[in-house]
């Protein structure tokens, strides 16, 4: 698996600047489903350096050996798992709460 950066980049209000990368396996290209804050605000410093996936494009994504559920929608990035409790934004009508 390669990370190839994108042209995409997104702004959170809190966390500043997102950019992002597309994962190259095998002969198959998943656009824009990985992202980072390369100079995050103060309060979020240590997401630098980082790189952050979404579940849902992959065959299997764990925590320790637990397979996590994608969170709903295509805009936020939680991996649900059994030590998360909800109610979790993204699915349909859970935009403005």
């Amino acid at each position: 698996m390669v990370l190839k950066p994108s042209r995409s980049r997104s702004f959170c209000e809190w966390k500043g600047e997102a950019i992002y990368f597309d994962v190259v396996a095998r002969d198959e290209t998943l656009r824009n489903v990985a992202w980072s804050y390369p100079d995050p605000s103060l309060a979020f410093r240590s997401l630098r350096d980082h790189v952050a996936f979404y579940a849902w494009p992959f065959d299997g994504c764990f925590v320790d050996d637990e397979r996590v559920t994608p969170q709903p929608g295509n805009f936020y990035g939680g991996w649900i798992s059994s030590d998360v409790a909800g109610p979790f934004k993204g699915a349909p009508g859970t935009s403005f709460w």
